[in-house]
């Protein structure tokens, strides 16, 4: 095994994946960490339903993951949006700004999968995995790594670990991420105090491209296209949680049904609950000596929207960019790269954090 790479991309979930695919072909010795085994979803590959957007599903499609979907995105065509007590509504339609659609949307554990398939593609890309990280250290020429693997992980050695060194260490290893706490990088913390139930649901009337968010006392609840259901979305108050994840489907279409109101029509079957406690956790700063914070890692924010996934693709993006711009013989973690990214992506992020 290769111990000596250009990037190493930390964390192989929906962003460091999509990462993975946008540096393909560029000449880079690139790895990727992921603790899970193929095919076993990491975290970030969840019950979800993703709201791209659609410079997300064109650059999705132009890196090749959207070719290993079953079924395409289903397209968001229609939005509306609503604030419990008020009499007002925002309604907007693509065809009026002569779009076809403003987007898509995809299960998370669908389009994680897809990303795996096209993993499989990349000439240039080792995977290391199933593998944790124990210690991440700064050398003269680097960022070292101390990985292990997870079969191995209750009998730890130092024979066991193997020593990986990379120019650029990619830190997209969630919100807990191991590497910003190693490296020292601080982080904000606010806790929403909100569980987010997600499921599958049906009403009397096709979706037919229409997406809905209701933002009400008890936080904001959606409804995101899937064909001719829906992908439902419902933020609970915390202490409420576990009462309304046990309710039946009866119930639980019922409170939905009370929380949202009657705008996408009667609600006539529910599919299985997951439930997600949220919080937003934003990190000091973005870049560290030969370091990049990115996605989860880099900022938690509400998933309603899936704007954290939007703004984490665009962060992967950019830096496939810079780094494109830099030259053949750029160090891939010089300073100069880690300022030209920091510099492109600071107003891009600081306008979506306003926003969460």
């Amino acid at each position: 095994m290769n111990t000596d790479f250009d990037i190493v991309i930390l964390g192989g979930g929906l962003v460091g994946s999509s990462l993975a695919c946008a540096l393909d072909g560029r000449g880079y010795r690139i790895a990727l960490v992921e603790g899970s085994l193929p095919m076993q979803s990491p975290p970030g590959f969840d019950e979800r339903k993703l709201a791209l957007a659609a410079a997300s599903v064109d650059a999705l499609g132009r890196l090749g993951v959207l070719a290993h979907l079953s079924e395409p995105p289903s397209p968001i065509r229609r939005i509306h949006v609503s604030r419990q007590g008020d009499f007002g509504v925002v309604r907007l339609q693509a065809a009026d700004v002569g779009r076809d659609a403003f987007g898509g949307v995809v299960p998370a554990r669908e389009l994680g999968q897809a990303l795996e398939r096209r993993l499989a593609d990349l000439a240039d890309l080792e995977l290391l995995r199933p593998q944790t990280v124990c210690a991440i250290s700064e050398i003269e020429s680097g960022i070292c790594l101390q990985l292990q693997s997870i079969a191995d992980k209750t009998a730890a050695t130092e024979a066991s670990t193997t020593r990986v060194t990379t120019r650029l260490l990619v830190a997209a290893d969630g919100t807990h991420s191991f590497a910003r706490t190693a490296l020292g990088i601080g982080s904000e913390r606010h806790d929403y105090l909100q569980t987010l139930l997600v499921c599958s649901l049906a009403t009397d009337r096709p979706a037919d491209g229409g997406a809905f968010e209701r933002f009400t006392s008890d936080g904001p609840v959606a409804l995101l296209p899937m064909g001719r259901q829906y992908g439902a979305i419902c933020a609970v108050p915390r202490d409420q949680a576990d009462a309304v994840l046990a309710m039946d489907d009866a119930a639980y279409g019922d409170y939905f049904q009370q929380r949202f109101g009657w705008r996408a029509g009667r609600i006539v079957r529910v599919g299985t609950r997951s439930a997600y406690p949220i919080a937003k956790v934003i990190a000091d700063r973005i870049t560290a000596r030969r370091t990049i914070l990115m996605g989860n890692a880099a900022q938690t924010i509400h998933p309603i929207g899936a704007q954290g996934f939007n703004l984490g693709l665009r962060d992967a993006l950019g830096l496939a960019d810079v780094l494109a711009g830099s030259g053949a013989d750029a160090d891939p973690g010089g300073d100069a790269v880690l300022q030209s990214y920091r510099l492109m992506r600071s107003e891009d992020r600081e306008r979506t954090l306003s926003f969460s």
